[in-house]
């Protein structure tokens, strides 16, 4: 009898030594195997952003940050619109030519896929300063041609309601149009234009 119960609780102990030692084991193991992934705060500089633009109202912006970059969304009005054609001539790719600088869905007079939408890059492309929004018409400091846009104050270059470059300033490409699509009439995802469409 006492032999039967000194192999039931060997067998116990080592069961219970093997199980607590495999616990430990992977204890130690989970910090080691979790460093390999990317930490929060990288995850979130190159994973995909969600805007909710339901109370972006006509003619305001909004900004976010994606990949360390900020990203504008402006919704324009019927006046801004109406003003984009008006201006072909003063800028250096009205046809957004240069292909890098937006995902083809874009390559159109407003650069985006909803017209009323702009989703751009707040970097200038001339030294990667942040340009101002000028949405007036007409300023004093930007002279009587002036229709609205974006203004760099680092070296003067000019973009218009589209993020189209101006002739004649430093800033040698239009705005970059990051890739995006609209998850529904209010949500965009910047980051991934899987699927997306004009």
């Amino acid at each position: 009898m006492s032999e039967k119960s000194g192999m039931s609780r060997r067998h116990f102990l080592t069961v219970a030594t093997s199980v607590t030692g495999t616990a430990g084991v992977i204890m130690a193991a989970v910090p080691f195997v979790m460093s390999f992934r990317p930490n929060a705060r990288a995850q979130a500089l190159g994973a995909p952003v969600q805007i909710d633009i339901s109370k972006l109202e006509a003619g305001a912006m909004m900004r976010v940050m994606w990949r360390g970059k900020p990203v504008w969304v402006l919704r324009r009005t019927q006046d801004m619109l109406r003003r984009l054609g008006s201006n072909d001539a003063r800028l250096r790719d009205p046809d957004s030519e240069v292909a890098s600088q937006q995902p083809p869905y874009a390559r159109n007079e407003t650069r985006s896929i909803k017209p009323e939408i702009l989703v751009l890059l707040g970097v200038c492309t001339h030294l990667g300063c942040a340009p101002l929004e000028r949405f007036d018409i007409a300023p004093s400091d930007l002279g009587p041609d002036w229709i609205g846009g974006f203004y760099c104050p680092c070296h003067g270059s000019k973009f218009d309601l589209a993020g189209r470059v101006y002739k004649g300033v430093p800033a040698p490409t239009n705005l970059v149009v990051p890739p995006y699509r609209f998850l529904s009439a209010d949500l965009i995802l910047v980051g991934d234009d899987t699927g997306a469409k004009a």
